[in-house]
């Protein structure tokens, strides 16, 4: 999808994410326990409406990117409103900035594989921005393990990259395995689909 449209997809869809921060839905047990481990400086790309805010510790420093200014515009609002310490919100696409090799502690993407051109490129940066001994942690939705649910979402996929933006039957596990990280533990909830990642760059 060109990059201007899906710009336009997110900005659109600003305020419904705003109004999802805070609440319990179906992810907020999966946001708790991952980001319980993010630590130190943070990067966070895709940070949308700030929805991982109220669960980064109080004295974490963050960096948010995402390519929706509105999105932004609403993330600044969560950082306010939950006190938390944003360093920089950064307007752009994840896959042309360039951060210096080992600069944060914590990567964190949730929810956001889905939606770059090339995730697989993504997925290297965040290896390399990464500090060594850092932490990379990934809540990211993908092709189901089940064939008949699979089979549904390749169906509809199309659908839901024109309408939303981001594509339902990436075979996510296949893009982490491949990329230059070490996975240190994995669970998978809803039929194989969603999969919750801690893992470090490798060396």
């Amino acid at each position: 999808m060109d990059i201007q449209r899906q710009r336009k997809l997110f900005d659109r869809q600003a305020e419904k994410y705003a109004k999802r921060v805070g609440k319990r839905g179906a992810d907020h047990k999966w946001r708790k326990r991952l980001l319980s481990e993010a630590e130190g400086n943070i990067l966070e790309i895709s940070a949308g409406a700030g929805t991982n805010f109220p669960y980064y510790p109080g004295d974490a420093s963050i960096t948010a990117v995402d390519f929706s200014p509105a999105m932004l515009e609403k993330a600044r609002e969560t950082a306010q409103k939950e006190n938390k310490k944003v360093t920089a919100f950064i307007s752009g696409n994840v896959e042309t900035l360039d951060f210096p090799e080992h600069s944060f502690d914590t990567i964190v993407s949730t929810l956001s594989m889905c939606a770059y051109p090339n995730p697989d490129h993504v997925l290297r940066l965040l290896s390399t921005w990464c500090h060594k001994d850092g932490r990379i942690l990934l809540l990211e939705h993908g092709v189901s393990s089940n064939r008949v649910l699979a089979k549904l979402q390749d169906a509809f996929d199309p659908v839901f990259t024109k309408r939303v933006g981001c594509h339902i039957n990436r075979d996510l596990m296949t893009l982490v395995h491949q990329a230059p990280v070490t996975i240190q533990r994995e669970e998978h909830a809803l039929f194989g689909a969603v999969h919750l990642i801690w893992a470090k760059p490798n060396p």
